[in-house]
């Protein structure tokens, strides 16, 4: 019997790939980026609406689900699918990071991490086997392994530690799921910036064989620059008929440009979070709908989107509402940030099977530098 989850690379232009990863729950369309709905809901946005963005799949958190409402209560539920009302492909991460930024005591050890909830202070363990195991209680079809993700700044010999520790979590990980057809498990990458530690840790996970591989460790203050070298390091020796993930990433430029050095997957919250902030992302860059100038304008925020928020009103309401706090423009922004960023996936998939990923990548980056014009 088949298992895992099952990925096709349609086509390719430089490192570029398009594709399909299909899952128990659907196909998802690569380069993709997958909207974050933490505690089993993608903020101010309900489930038909984030679908309506263009969304194929979405992220969920193990570590905030087991806390609450508990894995078992989703289990016994129906599971994620069913509780929050989400009929595609879901993707958890395994809780490593969240554990180790959210919670001020915790203890890391050879087991796993032993923490205090930042919910109530109740202890818990999440070990590599735990977190296997909380995943298939959600049910969610690509699990990931639960890893440390290496701090930056750090020392080659603390990076090293690090990444050795991850790499046999990642071993117990792949020992504890079970594999079933549409159903997958990504190992991690980890390696902090230093290229070769990276490349030991991408053959430690092909010797346990996953059925993705995720980049982690990036995108935690390393800058642009340094980030797409460690992807150019790492890409380079992962295989070409699986999925590759570059996890926590990122701002539009940073998206467009691991794309072109061969990443299929992203996820990150700043579209949701942005939008609850008053930030828009548009084809000619960010705009904070807070500033006064918007106060007046009638326009559209971007009139090339078909967006609630485009289509329907104007940026002096948006700005109207940030100014009062009135949580629809909560509610508009996040679906117009989300819109956006479908849009430019799908722009990204078909430059790559036009073969005009160039042309493409040179428009995109020349309508950001223009930035957003001003009514007169």
């Amino acid at each position: 019997m088949k298992t895992g989850v099952g990925f096709e690379v349609t086509a390719g232009d430089g490192a570029a790939r398009a594709g399909r990863l299909t899952t128990a729950h659907g196909t998802i369309p690569t380069p993709a980026f997958m909207p974050v709905g933490t505690a089993g809901t993608v903020k101010a946005m309900k489930s038909e609406d984030v679908a309506a963005t263009g969304a194929a799949v979405i992220l969920a958190n193990t570590y905030h689900l087991m806390l609450r409402p508990g894995a078992g209560r989703v289990a016994a539920l129906g599971g994620l699918h069913r509780f929050m009302n989400w009929d595609g492909p879901i993707l958890t991460d395994s809780g490593g990071y969240q554990v180790l930024s959210l919670t001020g005591l915790r203890t890391l050890h050879e087991n796993g991490v032993t923490f205090r909830s930042h919910i109530d202070g109740t202890e818990h363990d999440l070990t590599p086997e735990r977190a296997i195991e909380v995943q298939g209680l959600l049910g969610s079809d690509i699990a990931m392994a639960l890893d440390e993700c290496t701090p930056y700044p750090v020392e080659r010999t603390a990076a090293r530690e690090s990444m050795e520790l991850s790499m046999r979590w990642a071993a117990r990980s792949r020992a504890r799921f079970q594999p079933k057809e549409g159903y997958g498990l990504f190992g991690i990458v980890q390696g902090g910036v230093f290229e070769d530690l990276r490349r030991e840790s991408v053959a430690a996970l092909l010797d346990i064989g996953f059925d993705g591989y995720a980049v982690g460790g990036l995108a935690v203050g390393e800058g642009q620059a340094e980030m797409y070298r460690i992807v150019e390091a790492t890409v380079n020796h992962l295989p070409e008929d699986r999925p590759r993930y570059l996890m926590g990433v990122g701002k539009p430029h940073d998206i467009v440009g691991a794309v072109s050095r061969g990443i299929d997957m992203f996820d990150c919250v700043l579209p949701t979070r942005s939008g609850r902030t008053g930030q828009a992302f548009t084809r000619r860059g960010a705009v904070n709908l807070r500033n006064a100038r918007h106060a007046e304008d009638p326009r559209p925020l971007d009139e090339s989107c078909a967006c609630l928020a485009c289509a329907s009103y104007s940026r002096a309401y948006l700005h109207h509402l940030f100014k009062a706090k009135e949580i629809l423009g909560n509610v508009l922004l996040s679906a117009h940030n989300l819109t956006y960023y479908q849009e430019l996936m799908s722009g990204l998939r078909s430059a790559i099977a036009g073969g005009s990923l160039e042309g493409f990548i040179a428009a995109f980056r020349e309508e950001q530098a223009a930035g957003d014009i001003p009514v007169v």
